[in-house]
């Protein structure tokens, strides 16, 4: 949508609300909740923990992040580069785990959806 494109007005008979109602109540639509959130939300714990840990020890263990490695290059740079490359990392498996875990299903309900077909089967389980 370009910025001189306004959206449609909302449907005042509620029909998006009501399809919204049935698509979110789709097995298929909470298998790829829970597929999103067991990947999401662990990851979102571990990466704060590990920046948190990085901004501790910067805080209260100065010496420990003085300490030289080689030449000015010290433990408290190589930590902090390791916070971009573990944001990498984090971004490259999130990718791996969409295209395998998330996608497929997701492009199964879109289709349904599109086509107004129920799907009573599911593509593979929960996990």
């Amino acid at each position: 949508m370009t910025a001189t494109e306004r959206p449609s007005p909302p449907d005042p008979s509620g029909s998006e609300e009501r399809d919204w109602e049935e698509i979110s109540s789709r097995p298929e639509f909470q298998i790829l909740r829970h597929r999103l959130r067991s990947f999401v939300f662990p990851m979102t714990g571990l990466f704060l923990g590990w920046y948190l840990l990085y901004v501790l020890l910067a805080s209260y263990a100065p010496a420990f992040m003085a300490i030289k490695l080689f030449g000015n290059i010290n433990v408290g740079l190589v930590f902090g580069l390791l916070q971009f490359v573990s944001t990498f990392l984090i971004t490259f498996l999130y990718v791996r785990f969409a295209d395998r875990k998330l996608d497929p299903l997701a492009f199964q309900l879109r289709d349904d959806i599109e086509h107004g077909r129920r799907t009573e089967g599911t593509e593979g389980d929960a996990k």
